[in-house]
Formats: structure tokens, C-alpha cells, sequence
């Protein structure tokens, strides 16, 4: 005979015991994503300061001043604000990543906290990854907003193909921030500063950010060893898209590139995570 305790068998509470509630693995991507965007928001002027300050810089010295000073062309702005965007995502993007998990890896250890999570590792570090990638296309709509208020209306530049924006904006970022992702995992917290010396630096000024791409005709070599840099397509991508008036790279070519290196970058981003995680 079965015996009851209120309204439930005596089975099902002693199953309810033995079974615990699952949870879904979304629900806890979820939170956790809630949690990186609420840390995020108290700490926005440093987000701000941190991300924004060099592109401005480079707007008003680049973009403003020397147009007006007769050193460059009125035009060069239509080449010059596509790339700064470019630059301003993937600094963004990279930095969103990297530093957190430099510090959650080394002496916070806040990182065990986040494994602990019901999920598999992979979700975990998928949802830093999507983290970085929000603040960077954050990042980049302040800088365009900042840039048009310094430089004022520019002949060519458009945002009516604001489809095609988002997309190579979107890849861009995720490519960028999986390759924060990979070296926040795979760099050591001593070495994190010679990695903006020898990895980001370089990959910004040879990025095409302050020129077209099909400006280097002029340098064969330089132009074909430069399409090692990923972030040559953000940039060549935005430049097709903003100001199609201004030589640029094909969009066909730039999205293919895109869609491999954001591939390419989330597989080797979660796998160093996992790594690092079991290590």
C-alpha cells in the first residue's frame, strides 16, 4: 500500500529527491550575460575611456586638424572614418576579452566561480565571447557618433546599407574578440603588455585603418603581405559599405574572410579556454 504524504506519493518524493532540477544550459548563458552587462554599465565612462579615447584622438587629429590645416585632403576623412571604426572594434573586442580573463586566469581567480556554473566549459567561455563582441559594436556606434560631430558632413560617407554594416561589423567582432579570447587564455599575466607591443600594434598600423588598401598598389609586397591581418577586411568591409566612392576591397572577398577568421578564431579561442580551464 502506498503510503502519502499530503498530496504525493511517497514515490515521487523520494524521486524528486534522488532527481535534480536541470537546469538549461541557455538559462545560465543568459545570466551570466546579464551579470557581464550589468558590470559593464556601472563601469561604462572607464569602458568609454578605455576604448573610445585613441580613435577620437586620431579623429581629431587626422580627421579635423590636418584637412583644415591644408596637410591632407578634405577627402582623406571618407577614407579615414571606416578604418578608425575598424580599429575602434577590434581594440574593443580584444580588450573586452583578453584583460578579463588575463586577470580571472591570475591573481582574482574569479574564473573557478564561472566553472563551477551547471553548463559545459564551452559555455562559459562562449558567453565572454559574445560579452566582447556587445561592447564592441557599442564601442564603434560611439565612435561613428563622436566622429560625425568633430568632422562634420563628409561627401560619399552613407549608413543606408545598414544590413551590410551590421553583418561585417558582427563578424568582425567576433573574429576579434575569439582572438582576445585566445591570447587573454594563452598569454601569461607578465607577457599581457608585450602583447599590445608586438601583436596589436603592428596589426593596427598595417591594418589599413588609415588607407585604403588598394592605396598600397603603389607597394606590391606590402599590399599582399598585409592580407595576413585580420584586420584588414573589418576595415576594406566598412570602407565598401560607408563610402563605396573610395577604392576599396571586394565585399565578396571581405565576407569570406570574415566568415573563416570569426570561425576559425571561435574554435581556437574556446579551445585554449578549455585548456587553460582543465590545466
Amino acid at each position: 500500500m502506498t503510503t502519502v504524504t499530503g498530496d504525493l506519493p511517497a514515490e515521487a518524493i523520494v524521486r524528486s529527491r534522488k532527481e535534480p532540477r536541470t537546469i538549461p544550459p541557455s538559462k545560465v548563458f543568459l545570466a551570466l550575460l546579464r551579470r557581464d552587462v550589468t558590470v559593464a554599465r556601472k563601469e561604462l565612462p572607464f569602458f568609454l575611456v578605455r576604448t573610445v579615447m585613441q580613435p577620437v584622438l586620431f579623429i581629431i587629429v587626422f580627421g579635423a586638424l590636418l584637412p583644415r590645416m591644408g596637410f591632407v585632403g578634405m577627402a582623406y576623412r571618407a577614407a579615414l572614418l571606416p578604418g578608425i571604426l575598424a580599429m575602434s572594434l577590434t581594440m574593443s573586442a580584444i580588450q573586452a576579452v583578453s584583460l578579463p580573463m588575463v586577470q580571472d586566469f591570475g591573481w582574482t581567480r574569479e574564473i573557478e566561480d564561472r566553472l563551477l556554473a551547471p553548463v559545459p566549459t564551452g559555455v562559459v567561455a562562449a558567453e565572454k565571447i559574445v560579452a566582447g563582441v556587445i561592447q564592441a559594436i557599442i564601442a564603434a556606434i560611439v565612435v561613428l557618433l563622436v566622429a560625425r560631430l568633430i568632422m562634420g558632413p563628409m561627401p560619399g560617407l552613407s549608413v543606408a546599407h545598414g544590413g551590410e554594416i551590421a553583418l561585417i561589423a558582427l563578424l568582425g567582432a567576433t573574429a576579434f574578440s575569439s582572438l582576445g579570447m585566445w591570447l587573454g587564455t594563452a598569454i601569461s599575466p607578465q607577457q599581457i603588455g608585450l602583447m599590445f607591443s608586438v601583436i596589436v600594434a603592428p596589426m593596427i598600423f598595417f591594418g589599413c585603418a588609415y588607407y585604403p588598401w588598394r592605396g598600397l598598389d603603389a607597394v606590391p609586397v606590402v599590399k599582399y603581405l598585409v592580407l595576413l591581418n585580420p584586420l584588414v577586411y573589418v576595415a576594406e568591409g566598412l570602407r565598401g559599405v560607408m563610402t563605396p566612392a573610395v577604392p576599396h576591397m571586394s565585399l565578396g572577398v571581405v565576407t569570406v574572410a570574415l566568415v573563416i577568421l570569426a570561425a576559425a578564431g571561435w574554435m581556437l579561442g574556446m579551445r585554449s579556454f578549455y585548456k587553460r580551464a582543465i590545466g
